[in-house]
């Protein structure tokens, strides 16, 4: 019985409430319960996990490995984690309704705080005009440079464009597999921009997995788990080689960012980041002043400038997180 029960790893790859879908080495997936009142573990974490006794193919949740990230947002009352130990995240928005640059913006520098590379996907190329506008308005973010590039010019982050209406699963990948392949892909962005097709696009059979871990966490209501891992290339996490996931999370409307400083915001956003070296003091805030040389690149045309629209977020942002509630 001892051996057993022995602990083993697994990888959480689905979660509702307190309660999380395991999966081990051999690929099998099974409910699992947490130890004590609360579980912290989220999908993409790898925990030592249990069989139950007596519970057929349950078990539970001994302890959380350590983790290279996590991706969450937090407001003045709670937290809320999307996922663990990410490569990257996909930001999905489209060119209709018209996307908030300031979801956008937080998105972003919630990765960049977490150091997870982002990759920012417009869909509906489809619609001309819309897409055309959309297209405008993500200017700055297609022309930021990457500080940490070897030449000092390439993109900081990456913008495709796409039309989940009309591309195939075929042109669909072949546009998005060169970013994912070999990575685990969290997909984010607002309610409505198309992420659950994009993942029935590039998982086949996503909707009736969906389906199974709904009914197993929910008792058997039809109810959508609140994020859900995908192997793209294959069944189970296999011997551990390098495998391409995808991360399927549920859309939002709020974007907190209450777990970053005031003064760590710069640091966050690289275009301000880039002209804050030049800056007479230390402890600028690239708000006010003398000698700042935030305020001075804000406005300046071409890729060396900061658009107005991107220091209106920072400005805002910073305010926003200085009013926290301790």
């Amino acid at each position: 019985m001892a051996e057993s029960r022995a602990l083993q790893q697994g990888l959480v790859v689905a979660g509702h409430g307190r309660h999380c879908w395991v999966e081990d080495a051999h690929g099998v997936r099974r409910l699992c319960h947490p130890r004590g009142k609360k579980n912290l573990a989220v999908v993409g974490d790898r925990v030592l996990w249990q069989p139950a006794p007596g519970q057929g193919q349950e078990g539970s949740i001994e302890e959380v490995l350590p983790r290279r990230n996590l991706l969450y947002r937090q407001d003045e009352l709670r937290s809320k984690s999307f996922a663990a130990n990410l490569d990257q995240v996909l930001i999905l928005i489209a060119a209709e309704p018209v996307f908030s640059e300031s979801q956008l913006a937080r998105a972003l520098i919630a990765a960049e705080a977490a150091q997870i590379r982002p990759l920012i996907v417009l869909n509906k190329s489809d619609l001309a005009e819309p897409f055309a506008r959309a297209w405008e308005r993500l200017l700055p973010y297609r022309t930021m440079k990457d500080p940490d590039a070897p030449q000092g010019n390439a993109p900081r982050y990456p913008v495709l464009p796409l039309s989940l209406a009309t591309q195939s699963p075929e042109v669909v990948r072949a546009l998005l597999m060169p970013y994912l392949q070999g990575r685990t892909t969290l997909v984010l962005g607002p309610s409505g921009a198309g992420k659950s097709t994009l993942v029935n696009l590039l998982v086949p059979g996503a909707r009736a997995l969906t389906g199974e871990i709904s009914q197993a966490l929910n008792s058997g209501k039809h109810t959508t788990t609140s994020t859900t891992w995908y192997w793209v290339d294959g069944d189970g996490c296999g011997d551990g080689e390098r495998r391409t996931a995808l991360i399927d999370s549920p859309g939002f409307q709020e974007f907190g960012l209450q777990h970053i400083a005031p003064m760590q915001l710069a640091a966050c956003m690289p275009d301000i980041a880039a002209h804050a070296g030049a800056c007479k003091f230390y402890n600028c805030t690239h708000l006010h002043e003398p000698g700042c040389g935030v305020l001075q690149a804000v406005g300046q045309p071409g890729q060396d400038g900061i658009s107005a629209s991107r220091y209106k977020i920072y400005k805002d942002l910073f305010a926003e997180l200085s009013r926290r509630r301790y």
